[in-house]
């Protein structure tokens, strides 16, 4: 388990009163602070955690280096009155570094924490400024997360992540990006990189969530941590399965249905022609059946003729006899 002094940087400018989050922002945060403070805590009995704020009149160190989560509670009291203003993440930062600088054991690693709730306004919005300040920090080995978190994160988390992979040592710097949504930021929090190690679980297994593009358990199949709850995991699996292979089968079905229209088409064709082709026997048939009878009624008259021709010829002789 690492040992480490945290400082944890909140956001409370006038962009906390956001209810994008049940109740506010602000709750939300205060309720993933109190979560980091008690892993980190529970992890090794030796790490401290401060916390401070970085908006309405300026920069405040609330708590700095303790184990007691009274004063976290009661920091976080006082400052649900204090909200306002902008944030300014740069000066923060530096104050937080030079918090952890005097902290009691020089053998704790430091790490400070930064809550990113609003825009980020000022040199804070500076790449430039910013890369330069995330440089300084690495060269003092002081690692950096960041939890971006409301609407519109994603369009302010590029010089986040520009802070992060220029400050980042063996992969101990994190941005992890919560949208809103049904899931609490704790949850999310305490199954992102920002905690893995305090948790006992190696950064290799997180897979994708690590690094400077880490979004929290949003990064996890179907955003759910399988080390925290591996039966929800296993029935959301089997569900994509079953329904994987239901779509499988209506394709199926669908291309063989796609097929077999071409042939019955044929067939109905093949069919049409049968039915025109027996039509003309019949007419052929009906025409040689009506010259036979009129062949039968030509050579009766022929007959008829020649008997009367005869019948004629015989009179004569008669009548030549007689005489």
């Amino acid at each position: 388990m690492p040992l480490e002094a945290t400082m944890m940087i909140i956001d409370n400018s006038e962009y906390m009163r956001n209810g994008d989050y049940i109740p506010s922002r602000f709750e939300a945060q205060s309720d993933a602070v109190k979560t980091i403070f008690q892993t980190k805590i529970d992890s090794n009995p030796e790490n401290t955690v401060g916390v401070m704020t970085m908006a309405n009149k300026g920069p405040e160190v609330l708590v700095t280096h303790s184990k007691d989560i009274g004063q976290i509670i009661k920091a976080l009291h006082v400052t649900s009155s204090k909200i306002g203003g902008s944030i300014d993440i740069p000066t923060a930062i530096n104050i937080a570094q030079l918090a952890l600088k005097h902290r009691e054991n020089k053998n704790l690693r430091q790490r400070i924490i930064v809550f990113v709730g609003s825009p980020l306004q000022g040199q804070g919005a500076d790449e430039r400024e910013m890369v330069k300040l995330a440089k300084r920090l690495k060269k003092n080995n002081v690692a950096v997360d960041f939890v971006a978190f409301g609407d519109g994160v994603e369009e302010e988390t590029n010089v986040l992540k520009a802070f992060v992979e220029n400050t980042a040592n063996s992969d101990n710097s994190h941005l992890v990006s919560v949208p809103p949504g049904t899931h609490l930021l704790s949850d999310v929090i305490i199954s992102s990189p920002i905690l893995s190690e305090d948790r006992g679980i190696p950064p290799e297994a997180m897979g994708d969530v690590g690094g400077a593009s880490g979004s929290g358990g949003a990064n996890f199949e179907f955003g759910v941590d399988p080390s925290l709850d591996p039966e929800l995991a296993l029935a959301l699996r089997m569900s994509m399965e079953e329904e994987q292979a239901r779509q499988a089968a209506e394709e199926q079905t669908r291309q063989s249905a796609t097929d077999a229209h071409p042939q019955t088409e044929s067939a109905g064709v093949d069919k049409d022609d049968e039915a025109m082709l027996a039509q003309a026997l019949a007419m052929s048939e009906h025409n040689d059946v009506d010259m036979g009878e009129e062949q039968d009624e030509e050579m009766d008259e022929e007959e008829a003729i020649a008997r009367a021709i005869q019948m004629s010829m015989k009179q004569e002789e008669k009548e030549q006899g007689g005489q």
